[in-house]
């Protein structure tokens, strides 16, 4: 119990040091922009799935891996400046608790910006008179918003090693965008786009068949994706783990 009471103040420590920055501010950027695209496409986006990757293609695709790489970076920011490493690992506390704390807050920063994308869609589908066309796909809708959540572990847990490998904030966050802007051409590959970190929240978020998007990538199963997701993640976190627990600070 000792044990899971500290990890939970390494939590709260974690979210406290968040709310005194503007990364809340990042929440909110996609959804409000994916909100605005919902409410200009044209009226042929007139059903769920289309709404859905119509309004999920450019936050998945680009703004997702990137805000997952900007959480990762802000929350190593504080240590690496006037020596905070070496306070934080004077406490009490085990390498391997300070390491999944700091996770934690990314992923359930992450989870917010899916559920804030969630109301987004919602309230847009409501505006567009969707719901009027039939009962609102939620297994359609939450499969998507879990599936890219998820999709975006492996990557969290990548973008957690450059973190804490480098002290500069901007060589991480220069590393996630140079390995994103390539997903407009490796999704298309059915090859190496499950495999490729950056891409797998496109390939999880956007509606299994639809229309335009049968090729490539796109065919894959859910349930396999999630299984190469999942396998890659515990890759990543394990090496994580290892090279923070053995880092000289």
């Amino acid at each position: 119990m000792e044990k899971v009471k500290m990890f939970l103040n390494l939590v709260s420590s974690e979210r406290l040091k968040m709310s005194r920055s503007l990364l809340w501010l990042l929440v909110l950027a996609s959804p409000a922009l994916a909100v605005l695209i919902g409410l200009l496409i044209n009226e042929e986006f007139g059903n769920w799935p289309l709404l859905l990757g119509g309004m999920s293609m450019f936050h998945s695709m680009l703004f997702l891996p990137v805000l997952t790489g900007l959480f990762s970076s802000f929350i190593c920011r504080y240590e690496h400046t006037q020596g905070g490493w070496k306070a934080l690992l004077s406490l009490p506390v085990s390498r391997s608790a300070v390491y999944l704390a700091k996770f934690l807050i990314v992923v359930l920063l992450l989870a917010l910006t899916q559920l804030l994308l969630l109301a987004g869609i919602l309230i847009v589908g409501k505006v567009r008179h969707l719901s009027g066309s039939g009962d609102i796909p939620w297994n359609m809708l939450l499969q998507s918003m879990l599936g890219g959540w998820i999709a975006c572990f492996p990557l969290a847990a990548l973008q957690m090693f450059f973190s804490l490998r480098w002290s500069s904030f901007a060589a991480p966050l220069v590393i996630n965008v140079i390995f994103t802007v390539p997903n407009l051409l490796i999704v298309n590959s059915a090859t190496y786009g499950p495999y490729y970190p950056w891409a797998q929240p496109f390939l999880a978020m956007i509606p299994k068949g639809m229309q335009g998007y049968t090729f490539g990538a796109f065919g894959l199963p859910f349930e396999n994706l999630m299984i190469t997701i999942l396998g890659s993640f515990i890759l990543f976190l394990v090496c994580g783990l290892i090279y923070f627990n053995r880092k000289e600070i």
